[in-house]
């Protein structure tokens, strides 16, 4: 099939390159010149494990392209993907202005039948006036489809090419039927292409995330009991998640939620239940939660240092608001780290992906404040303790007895429970995690 995508972000991204290698001609659309001559030079701006393999080998064989001439692509494709940013307000409602010119820019080209497809995460009624929009501006027949992404950031290409399900919401038996076949290739172990209508297919995106989201929250709330009552948050996870009705994932605690998703579409969801007036507590109850929680670690630090870290040092592990991606959007880190430096504390920090996209984020004012180091042991080197923030699989065995000899005194607050409380012990480290007995 002829594709467009309209937005090489990370969805956009990771969407073209899988269509691209299963065959399909694919033209990515972007608008900025500095990311369209690194993409045509081979170079991928986001990290993400395993695209590069099959983004290489679709610009090699001439089914992926990249252009800024959006005429020229809707001219080329049959099924127009717009994967565009839709970022929160301040009152947490979804920006669609990027989604709906484009879509009144399509409207104006098309001179022959197109299936648009919302791609992004888009608040329930986008595709109406997706639809709205293009029909003010043409007589073509078209027709507008949701297919929501479930994709999680580090495991991207995997869910992408062995979807758990695919999410069509389509009025129209001819778009359906399109979709149906651009995605026979990626369901042919029997998972479902689920057909709905698109205002449930908005809502499932969010419904999911937001639930997922409150299974972390509502961890973390029981991590916190943990604490106060003196049980162990691991024996609690391992006892619910073998309940098959709870299930095992998303149940560690830790210090909150971040990236592109989560925090966003909940915000999102919230804003459209007050919209229709309707009062979503428990979402209100998890952004709550989240927030708190993500300065949790900071509280802990309080209380070792009697509510004062100023002149103190702290190395930081960990940057990116999960492993395994160069995102920071959101993540706990940033939180911390700005909270540390307002205290008047020192801060060294490393990560081995997302040491750029977090001096982007932070602002140059507050990045120029942070020591960033090339390697993990660089970044405790005369620290007086040791913070976590991202559970990479390189900070998961670490030399204990190398730790000791870097730190100025021999203390972790673990952000995301890496380590066995026995083997700390073992090792002479005062120790805080989350839900967890402290190592003293």
């Amino acid at each position: 099939m002829k594709i467009a995508v309209i937005g090489t972000g990370y969805v956009g991204l990771v969407t073209g390159t899988a269509f691209a290698d299963s065959g399909n001609q694919v033209i990515c659309v972007d608008n900025n010149p500095a990311k369209l001559e690194a993409l045509r030079a081979n170079k991928i701006p986001i990290y993400e494990p395993g695209l590069n393999i099959l983004f290489d080998r679709s610009v090699r064989e001439g089914r992926l392209h990249f252009t800024d001439n959006l005429e020229y692509a809707v001219d080329n494709s049959d099924i127009i993907f717009l994967c565009l940013p839709t970022p929160p307000g301040a009152d947490g409602q979804a920006d669609l202005s990027f989604v709906l010119n484009v879509a009144t820019d399509i409207g104006k080209i098309i001179k022959s039948y197109k299936v648009l497809v919302n791609k992004s995460t888009v608040p329930v009624g986008t595709a109406d006036k997706v639809r709205a929009n293009v029909a003010a501006v043409t007589s073509m027949e078209f027709d507008v489809v949701s297919n929501p992404e479930f994709l999680r950031e580090g495991a991207a290409v995997e869910d992408f090419v062995k979807p758990e399900r695919v999410v069509i919401g389509s009025s129209s038996e001819r778009a359906t039927k399109l979709m149906e076949q651009l995605y026979e290739p990626f369901v042919r172990s029997g998972n479902p292409i689920i057909v709905m209508d698109e205002r449930s297919s908005e809502l499932t995106k969010y419904a999911a995330n937001a639930f997922l989201a409150t299974k972390i929250s509502f961890m973390n709330e029981i991590a916190n009991v943990c604490e106060l009552v003196g049980a162990n948050v691991d024996n609690v996870r391992r006892g619910i998640g073998t309940d098959t009705r709870i299930g095992k994932r998303f149940l560690f605690a830790g210090i909150g939620y971040g990236g592109s998703c989560f925090p966003k579409d909940v915000q999102a969801l919230d804003y459209t239940s007050d919209e229709y007036g309707y009062n979503f507590s428990i979402l209100k109850s998890v952004m709550e939660v989240n927030d708190r929680q993500k300065l949790s670690i900071v509280a802990k630090m309080d209380k070792h240092y009697g509510n004062d870290v100023k002149g103190k040092t702290f190395g930081i592990w960990g940057l990116a608001f999960k492993p395994e991606t160069d995102d920071v959007r959101e993540a706990p880190a940033i939180y911390i780290i700005k909270e540390l430096l307002a205290r008047g504390a020192k801060v060294k920090a490393y990560d081995p992906e997302a040491i750029d996209t977090f001096k982007l984020a932070i602002g140059e004012s507050v990045a120029s404040q942070v020591e960033f180091v090339t390697d993990s042991k660089s970044a405790i080197k005369g620290a007086d303790a040791l913070v976590i923030c991202t559970e990479w699989n390189e900070f998961r065995r670490p030399d204990f007895e190398d730790i000791k000899s870097n730190l100025v005194s021999p203390i972790i607050f673990d952000g995301r429970n890496l380590f066995d409380l026995g083997r700390i012990k073992e090792a002479g480290i005062t120790y805080y995690s989350v839900g967890r007995p402290n190592v003293n």
